[in-house]
């Protein structure tokens, strides 16, 4: 039986108030069953309603270098679009569907907006610096899900797995955790690296780099950052106290472009934060940083996604699904290989490359390292303390010692 949750299933959810509310579902999802008109009224209705949020409370919620840039006009126009698509789509579902969850969400989610101005909310004030990135959080979920959703449809590696496949619900708690907090995570990132690394920047290499054309940064500051990820990134994979926190990222069990969120909190800053360093000491200008910081999004995300295209003229150069995928495999031989997130070139110099010429049957950790299901439990679980009976085991087929820690 396939263990993804709003699959239909012959044992019923629970009932409520004459109907179901559950995310599991036992009736159909195709057209025409109100499950499809659901899930977009709900989608829409949380939008909504964020975005009248940050409308509201814009100090609080959004992000101070974006506030200048929305042309508010266009914006409450597609707000007012999509509040009464949201209650339209909801009402049809709850009408269609005994199981009323994604119906009763959106319509609670566009009379809330509404009750508190709706596409006409008054904007509060906006002079203090945001804590959370809400806009940022909407705008990437709304664009990746646009971008990557219908791509893995139409050009899935694996047709078979779900929009909504196992464990869907923590890895976009860590999407949305991951980017709300793009304020906090930005700022224990860079700062440390301008802090602690100030002393190694020379004035002569700092002008001659800040001199070279973009064309020439771009491409040098790629290269210098997926070196400096590479080392970060083997490091975690190394060291069993960083492995613990990494081990999260790894026990995915299925690939898609959600998948790449799922990166512990110390991961994500202590790999971002050192990834900078040499970027901020070789002088490297603003526009090339920020254009790395594009790609390394754009790319990070795509590596993962559920898409079959292999790429046979670039893949020898460009870091590509099937190279990346293979780095996430849970066969052995795989282990501790294809570090690399741009280009393959570091792993072809420093032995780690591998791409036996198909793709991987399977996922996760290749080890019997056990991961919680939940996002709180698997924040605290490298925290934890382990017995030292269980920090190695011996791989059967190796003879090698696989971590547990």
């Amino acid at each position: 039986m396939s263990n993804d949750p709003l699959e239909p299933r012959p044992d019923k959810p629970r009932r409520v108030f004459g109907g179901y509310l559950s995310l599991e579902t036992s009736e159909p999802t195709g057209w025409g069953h109100g499950w499809i008109s659901g899930l977009a009224s709900a989608l829409l209705g949380i939008l909504g309603l964020g975005i009248v949020l940050c409308f509201r409370f814009p100090s609080l919620l959004t992000m101070a270098d974006l506030r200048f840039l929305y042309p508010v006009v266009y914006v409450r126009a597609a707000l007012h679009i999509v509040l009464i698509a949201s209650f339209l789509l909801g009402v049809t579902s709850i009408f269609l569907r005994q199981n009323k969850t994604f119906g009763l969400v959106a319509i609670t989610c566009t009379l809330a907006a509404a009750l508190l101005g709706g596409a006409t909310a008054a904007i509060g004030d906006a002079s203090g610096g945001a804590v959370f990135g809400l806009d940022w959080f909407a705008m990437n979920l709304v664009l990746y899900s646009i971008i990557y959703i219908p791509l893995e449809r139409l050009f899935a590696k694996r047709p078979e797995q779900p929009v909504f496949r196992k464990q869907w619900r923590v890895d976009l708690t860590y999407f949305f955790f991951n980017t709300l907090l793009i304020q906090i995570t930005s700022f224990l990132t860079l700062h440390p690296a301008m802090v602690f690394f100030d002393w190694a920047r020379l004035p002569v290499v700092e002008q001659a780099v800040t001199s070279w054309p973009l064309w020439v940064q771009i491409p040098l500051c790629l290269l210098v950052a997926d070196l400096a990820q590479y080392w970060v990134h083997r490091a975690f994979h190394s060291v069993p106290l960083l492995w613990r926190f990494h081990a999260i990222h790894h026990s995915a069990e299925s690939m898609d472009w959600l998948a790449g969120a799922r990166l512990h909190i110390v991961d994500a800053i202590a790999t971002r934060g050192l990834t900078y360093v040499p970027l901020y000491v070789l002088g490297f200008s603003q526009p090339a940083i920020v254009v790395y910081v594009v790609v390394v999004a754009v790319q990070a995300t795509f590596i993962h996604a559920n898409v079959r295209w292999e790429f046979p003229g670039v893949r020898r150069v460009v870091a590509t699904p099937c190279f990346h995928h293979w780095h996430h495999s849970a066969e052995v031989k795989a282990r501790d290989k294809n570090f690399s997130v741009h280009s393959p070139l570091w792993d072809w110099l420093f032995g780690t490359y591998y791409m036996p010429g198909r793709w991987p049957t399977s996922y996760g950790l290749c080890d019997q390292r056990k991961v919680p299901a939940s996002w709180l439990m698997q924040l605290v679980d490298p925290l934890r303390r382990r017995r030292p009976t269980q920090e190695m085991v011996v791989d059967e087929h190796t003879d090698n010692p696989a971590r547990q820690a």
